[in-house]
C-alpha cells in the first residue's frame, strides 16, 4: 500500500492581507480586513504560539510526522501493526455526526 500527500495547502497570507474566499457552498471561509480599509476598526488578532507553528508546517507542506509514518509502514511491513476496530469505528461514526450537523445547520 501506498501512502501519498493528498492534502493540497496553500501558503497562508501575510496578516493584514486580505484573503479571497473560495469556500463552497456548505463551507466555512474567512476574511481578514486590510488596515487601511474604510471601516476598519483597528482591531487585531494573535494566533497562539501553537496556533502559529501550526501555521508554519502547513504553509511549508508539512502536513504529516514523517517519521511516524515511516514507523506504521515499519510496523505494516513487520506484521506487527494492529487496528483497533472500536477506535475507526468511532471516528467514523464522529464524522458522520459531523457531516449531518452541517448539513441540517
Amino acid at each position: 500500500m501506498k501512502i501519498e500527500n493528498s492534502i493540497k495547502t496553500t501558503p497562508a497570507s501575510p496578516v493584514g492581507e486580505a484573503l479571497v474566499s473560495s469556500a463552497r457552498p456548505g463551507q466555512r471561509s474567512a476574511e481578514i480586513a486590510t488596515p487601511n480599509e474604510p471601516g476598519n476598526t483597528g482591531d487585531s488578532v494573535k494566533l497562539s504560539t501553537h496556533l502559529q507553528s501550526i501555521e508554519k508546517n502547513l504553509a511549508t507542506g508539512e502536513v504529516f510526522d514523517a517519521a511516524r509514518v515511516a514507523e506504521i509502514k515499519q510496523a505494516i511491513s513487520e506484521g506487527r501493526f494492529v487496528v483497533n476496530a472500536g477506535k475507526v469505528a468511532d471516528g467514523l461514526l464522529e464524522t458522520v455526526r459531523d457531516l449531518i450537523r452541517t448539513r441540517q445547520g
